[in-house]
C-alpha cells in the first residue's frame, strides 16, 4: 500500500469539506467534561464562591491540613501557619485527580443501543465529571478549591461536593509545541461504522487545526504494528499527513500490545525537548492477539513515562469497547480517556480538547479531604475506586497522581453522615486540599478550602441549591444505580428522570437533557 500516494480529486473535495468543518467549529463549545459552561453552570456561578482558595466558610478559618507529624511542609503554597492535628483514622479521604469521561460516554451509547451497561464499566466519577461546573478560575497556574453541599432526604445524610479547577488556556496565546504520536487501531472490528471512519475524519480535521511548529507521527496496528509516518513537523507537510490518514484501511486482528509498544518507540525516537510529547491511542481496545492482559503493556508505558514524560490520551470508539483495558492504560500513562460515538463528539474532542489541552497545568495532582470527627460520623467517596491513594502518601511526591491540563475541572462527591444535631451546633465539617507539582520545576504547591457545618442547611433538591450540585448529584445517583448500589437518599428511577428533566428545562442545557434521556432509557430497560 502506497501511504504517500497523491490526493485524488475526491480526496481534494474531502479536504475542502474538512476546512469548512474546521472553520465552523473553531469557536464551538467543548465536549462536556472538558468544555465551556452549560446553563446549569452559568446559574451555579452565583453559588460558586464557597470554599474558594483562601476564602473560608463564614466564621471558619481554612488552614490546610498539617503534615502527618503536625508540622507545615516548606515550599507548599497555600498553607497557613496554624497547624492542625490530623483527624483520626477513617476521617481522611485521598485520591489522585481524574478527568476521564469515557465511562459515561460508553454508557450512553450502550443504553441507546438497547442494553444496560455492565456494572464494572460504570465509574461514577466519570459520570459526574462529564458535566461542566462553574468553579472560580484560579490565579496563576494552580487550582481553585470549591467545597459545598446539601442535605439529602435520608436522615443525617448529605452530599458534599469538592470542586477543583485550573485556569483555561488562552486559545490565542503561547503554548509549547506539541509532538503527538497517534496510534490507530485498523483491525477488522474497526470496520464497523463509527469506528475507523470516525477516526479518519477526526484526524483529518485535527491536522488542519495544529500549528506549524507542532509535530505529528502515525502508527497503525492490527495483528502487527507499523509506523506509517515518523515524527514530522506540520509546517509544509499537511498534505502528506492527510495522504497517510486517507490511506488507512481495516485489516486483521487487534494486537494492542504491538500498537502501544511501537507507538511509544516512535514517540521516543521523535521526542522533542521543550514540547508536550503525547501518545494518542484510538481504538475499540478489544485486544485478541499478542499480549492481551494489561500488566505487560502497562509496564512499558510506565518506563517511557518516567524516562521521557510522555503521557497517554485514550480515545475509545465502537459499540463493543474494551473499557477496562483503555482506562488502565491511560491511568498508567498519566493521561485520561474519553469515548466518542458520533462525528460531533469526535470533532469536539480533536478540534477543541486536544489542541487546547496540550499544555499541562499540574503533574501528580492529588486531593485530600479531612472530615471533622466531631461533626462527621462517616463518609463515602462516590467512585474513584481505581484512583484511591493511601492517606500517608498525600505529600509523598514519589507517588503518582493525576496529570491535569488547562481548563480542566475535577469534581468529587461524598455521601456524608453527620452526627445528630451537628449541623445545628456549627463548627467545621471538612477541609479539602489539593497538592500538585509544577510541570516544569516539579516544585510542590497546595491550595485548600473549608466547609462549615452550617453551610449544609439547604436541601439537595430545593431550587435554592446550586444547579451544578444538583446535576452532579443526578449523575452520581444514576451511575450508582447502574452498578446496583444504593446511595443514601437515592431517588427512584422515575423520580431521578424527573429531576434531570426539570434541571434540563431550568438550565436550558442540552447535555443535561441527554442525561435525562439516558435515565429514561435505563428505566425502560429495567421494566
Amino acid at each position: 500500500m502506497d501511504v504517500y500516494r497523491r490526493r485524488t480529486g475526491g480526496a481534494g473535495r474531502t479536504r475542502a469539506r474538512r476546512a469548512a468543518v474546521a472553520a465552523a467549529l473553531a469557536g464551538g463549545l467543548l465536549l462536556a467534561g472538558c468544555s465551556g459552561g452549560t446553563g446549569a453552570d452559568r446559574t451555579a456561578a452565583r453559588d460558586s464562591g464557597k470554599g474558594a482558595p483562601h476564602a473560608p466558610a463564614p466564621g471558619v478559618p481554612a488552614p490546610a491540613p498539617g503534615a502527618p507529624d503536625g508540622r507545615q511542609r516548606p515550599g507548599a503554597e497555600g498553607q497557613h501557619d496554624e497547624a492542625r492535628e490530623a483527624p483520626p483514622a477513617g476521617h481522611l479521604s485521598t485520591f489522585a485527580l481524574d478527568v476521564d469521561t469515557a465511562s459515561y460516554g460508553y454508557a450512553r451509547r450502550t443504553l441507546a443501543d438497547g442494553r444496560l451497561p455492565a456494572p464494572d464499566t460504570v465509574r461514577p466519577e466519570e459520570f459526574v465529571n462529564s458535566f461542566r461546573q462553574s468553579y472560580p478560575k484560579p490565579e496563576g497556574d494552580g487550582f481553585s478549591v470549591t467545597i459545598d453541599g446539601a442535605r439529602t432526604p435520608a436522615p443525617d445524610w448529605s452530599l458534599v461536593r469538592v470542586g477543583l479547577a485550573t485556569r483555561p488556556a488562552d486559545r490565542h496565546g503561547e503554548r509549547p509545541p506539541a509532538a503527538l504520536t497517534f496510534v490507530v487501531d485498523i483491525s477488522g472490528s474497526m470496520a464497523e461504522p463509527g469506528r475507523l471512519d470516525l477516526v479518519k475524519e477526526s484526524l483529518g480535521v485535527l491536522t488542519d487545526q495544529l500549528r506549524d511548529d507542532d509535530s505529528i507521527a502515525l502508527v497503525t496496528f492490527s495483528d502487527e504494528a507499523e509506523t506509517r509516518l515518523p515524527m514530522t513537523r506540520v509546517e509544509g507537510n499537511r498534505d502528506r499527513v492527510h495522504d497517510v490518514v486517507d490511506a488507512l484501511e481495516t485489516t486483521a486482528s487487534t494486537n494492542v500490545e504491538a500498537g502501544v509498544t511501537t507507538g511509544y518507540d516512535t514517540a521516543v525516537e521523535g521526542h522533542r525537548k521543550g514540547a508536550t510529547n503525547r501518545v494518542v491511542l484510538l481504538s475499540d481496545a478489544l485486544a485478541n492477539t499478542g499480549e492481551t492482559e494489561a500488566e505487560a503493556i502497562l509496564e512499558r508505558i510506565a518506563d517511557e513515562r518516567r524516562a521521557y514524560g510522555i503521557t497517554l490520551f485514550g480515545v475509545g470508539v465502537g459499540s463493543e469497547y474494551g473499557d477496562a483495558l483503555m482506562e488502565r492504560l491511560a491511568d498508567k500513562g498519566d493521561g485520561h480517556t474519553t469515548y466518542v460515538s458520533t462525528s460531533e463528539q469526535a470533532r469536539k474532542v480533536f478540534v477543541d480538547q486536544l489542541p487546547a489541552h496540550i499544555e499541562l497545568r499540574a503533574r501528580d495532582a492529588k486531593a485530600q479531604v479531612a472530615f471533622d470527627p466531631e461533626t462527621v460520623e462517616t463518609h463515602r467517596l462516590i467512585g474513584y475506586d481505581n484512583r484511591r491513594v493511601a492517606d500517608e502518601d498525600f505529600r509523598d511526591d514519589r507517588v503518582d497522581g493525576g496529570e491535569v491540563g488547562p481548563g480542566h475541572q475535577v469534581t468529587a462527591l461524598y455521601a456524608v453522615k453527620t452526627r445528630p444535631g451537628a449541623l445545628d451546633r456549627g463548627g467545621r465539617l471538612a477541609t479539602a486540599t489539593v497538592r500538585w507539582l509544577d510541570p516544569a520545576s516539579r516544585a510542590p504547591h497546595e491550595r485548600s478550602g473549608a466547609l462549615a457545618a452550617g453551610a449544609l442547611g439547604g436541601r439537595l433538591w430545593d431550587d435554592g441549591t446550586a444547579p451544578g450540585l444538583r446535576v452532579a448529584a443526578v449523575a452520581a445517583y444514576f451511575a450508582d444505580s447502574l452498578r446496583g448500589g444504593e446511595l443514601p437518599g437515592a431517588p427512584s428511577g422515575t423520580e431521578l428522570a424527573e429531576r434531570a428533566g426539570a434541571l434540563a428545562r431550568t438550565t436550558e442545557s442540552a447535555v443535561v437533557e441527554q442525561l435525562a434521556e439516558s435515565i429514561r432509557q435505563a428505566n425502560r430497560l429495567r421494566g
